[in-house]
């Protein structure tokens, strides 16, 4: 039986800390070196809505939103074992990175998504813990679609699905001791590996409706669905 252990609530100022992430060098709030146009901004209409705005600046830089549980109040983290729920709207701007991530100590990163409208179809799932990662092409990803994913973070195996549906299992898993921080935010492409924002474009965003961690409580990590062997483990690409 999984109990709910996080219920997002991105107006909260004890859940989250906004416009301010050691996964940005010294905090933030650039992070040139990551091919990112990002300026982050602590304004709460850049976030605190669930809604992650991105917009441009004089000085060629984005004024991003960015939420993250490191140095928050309640300091949540996921840990082995969890599986987080997201319900997202999709950007539909040329240029707009957004993502759900996680984070601690320089690292501990697994990607909830990625996703780069000029791939208009696909998502980029990536354990970067164990390199576990997939390119999912799906008929439901699309700019401007509502998109339920899921992750669970197993010990051997983390499982990633879309609407319901199993797209990728990675064999690797993230290990016992895992955890790490929450990040929700939109970045800017600056060019190098997908399309800048086109020079009229002045405002991009994506939503993020729902955002729920639940966590079995009292069970041995071989209890998780996640850790069970699936024949269907690792195809990673729907037409």
């Amino acid at each position: 039986m999984r109990t709910v252990v996080f219920s997002a609530d991105f107006s909260s100022e004890r859940q989250w800390v906004a416009g301010h992430s050691w996964a940005y060098p010294d905090g933030g709030p650039t992070n040139r070196g990551d091919n990112k146009l990002d300026h982050l901004t602590a304004d709460p209409a850049y976030s605190r809505l669930g809604t992650f705005r991105a917009r441009r600046r004089a000085d060629g830089l984005w004024d991003t939103g960015l939420l993250t549980t490191e140095g928050s109040a309640d300091g949540f983290m996921v840990r082995t074992g969890d599986h987080l729920e997201a319900t997202v709207r999709l950007p539909t701007r040329l240029g707009a990175w957004p993502a759900i991530w996680t984070w601690r100590d320089g690292g501990n990163e697994v990607d909830v998504f990625e996703y780069h409208p000029d791939n208009p179809d696909l998502l980029e799932l990536t354990n970067h813990v164990r390199q576990g990662q997939s390119y999912v092409r799906h008929e439901a990803v699309r700019p401007g679609a509502v998109l339920d994913l899921g992750v669970t973070f197993g010990r051997r195996n983390v499982v990633w699905t879309l609407d319901g549906e199993r797209i990728f299992a990675d064999r690797q898993g993230v290990g016992s001791d895992w955890r790490a921080y929450l990040i929700v935010n939109l970045s800017v492409c600056a060019g190098r590996y997908h399309p800048a924002p086109e020079p009229e474009t002045a405002e991009m965003s994506y939503e993020v409706r729902r955002l729920v961690v639940t966590r079995t409580i009292g069970s041995s990590l071989t209890d998780d669905p996640s850790e069970m062997d699936h024949p269907e483990d690792g195809v990673a690409e729907r037409a």
